[in-house]
């Protein structure tokens, strides 16, 4: 064939274009119709013959809050409206907790088939059911999500770890999500009962906030009274990247902390030393912000290879970074522990761990928190959050 003959270029890149948004909008709908579909039907639409005027009422509230979720969501996150965030995610909250036990709900409708219940009582008992448990876990929820952490306490067993820092106690924050509920009461108590734990390092590890350091400085502003007497240090989490993270980093350095941007502080005590190294967010790179990237390499660098290192980095799975570079201890969050039932088996598609401690390689323990606050929805069912005191001992 003749270079005449060629056939011509192809443009690709439009329908490329087109197709994302396309497909983005078929998933997302597809997503929404399952989370309002199914509790609707166990509910309202599957066998149990409401009134009319029972079965109008549910079907309208329904397809009320599918119709304005998106739309509050846009205006709460997109927009930074946080009355819009404030509905939006109680919305998402409640049909995601409908939407679980919905689901379980149908497999006792099977149950009550199978034992010889006809509808419309079979459906109703299994709808009632479902509306019972989940008002009772909705409200136990909230006050989980409101409260005062608990404190979780671990020792951890640190191979290099000198005599001098044996028993050091390091206090892990993280997750906090300052955002449109105005939790600066939360906050000052959370600062409080650190303070109570005496620890010589106290850590952050990202997601500090859901929003600008303007709107959101009266609730971090406690963060500047926390006490540590080695050091008191912070790490961007991928909710930083949504916003300001550079601004994050220089207010809180402003507030005394020690903004770990791929770099490293050297702790002693009693003669023993401990690297203490931060990086970015996994996130940081495709944000777009100049100089911001997870960089194990740099946080390192000039570090004393025989010294035991304690690394934070936001998310549990860039332990793979920390395998690589004979990180000892990576303290991590991200997860929330999957904040509310069942979404922790989400999560683990993402992360090699949900919560807890974990052993990666033949050197290096990863610490996941629960974390201290909650995104989102005001609720955390079956997954608590934590205040983590981790005291380190010589292996």
């Amino acid at each position: 064939m003749s270079a005449s003959e060629a056939a011509p270029a192809v443009p690709v890149a439009p329908a490329r274009r087109f197709l994302r948004p396309l497909l983005f909008g078929l998933t997302l709908t597809g997503i929404l119709a399952l989370l309002f579909g199914v509790p609707w039907w166990t509910l309202v639409g599957a066998g149990t013959h409401w009134p009319t005027p029972v079965f109008a009422a549910g079907t309208a509230v329904f397809v009320l809050a599918l119709a304005a979720l998106p739309v509050l969501m846009y205006l709460g996150h997109g927009r930074q409206q946080d009355w819009a965030a404030r509905i939006g995610d109680t919305v998402l909250g409640v049909v995601w907790v409908l939407f679980a036990w919905a689901a379980l709900g149908n497999l006792l409708r099977v149950g009550l088939a199978v034992g010889g219940v006809a509808d419309p009582a079979r459906s109703r008992v299994a709808a009632t059911a479902v509306a019972v448990v989940s008002v009772v876990l909705l409200a136990w929820g909230y006050v989980e999500a409101m409260r005062l952490p608990r404190v979780r306490r671990l020792e951890v067993p640190i191979r290099r770890l000198g005599p001098g820092l044996d028993g050091v106690r390091i206090v892990l924050l993280t997750d906090t999500h300052y955002g449109p509920i105005d939790r600066a009461g939360w906050s000052a108590r959370v600062v409080a009962a650190v303070n109570d734990l005496d620890a010589d390092i106290v850590c952050h590890t990202g997601d500090i906030a859901d929003g600008s350091v303007a709107q959101r400085r009266g609730q971090a502003a406690p963060l500047g009274e926390v006490r540590a007497r080695l050091a008191r240090a912070y790490v961007t989490g991928n909710h930083e990247y949504f916003g300001e993270a550079q601004g994050w980093l220089d207010h809180m350095r402003n507030l005394g902390w020690e903004p770990l941007h791929n770099r490293h502080l050297v702790l002693e005590r009693d003669g023993s030393r401990l690297v203490l190294a931060g990086v970015d967010d996994a996130t940081a790179g495709s944000s777009g912000r100049p100089g911001h990237r997870p960089d194990h390499a740099a946080a390192l660098a000039g570090a004393d290879p025989e010294l035991p290192v304690v690394l934070l980095a936001h998310q549990p799975k860039q332990v793979d970074g920390a395998v690589a570079h004979r990180v000892d201890l990576q303290l991590s969050g991200h997860t929330h522990g999957g904040q509310i039932w069942p979404f922790h088996l989400l999560v683990r598609l993402d992360q090699p761990t949900v919560q807890g401690l974990t052993r990666h390689g033949d050197r290096t323990q990863l610490y996941t928190s629960r974390g201290t606050g909650f995104w989102g929805p005001p609720l955390r069912i079956f997954a608590p959050s934590e205040i983590t005191l981790l005291t380190l001992r010589p292996a």
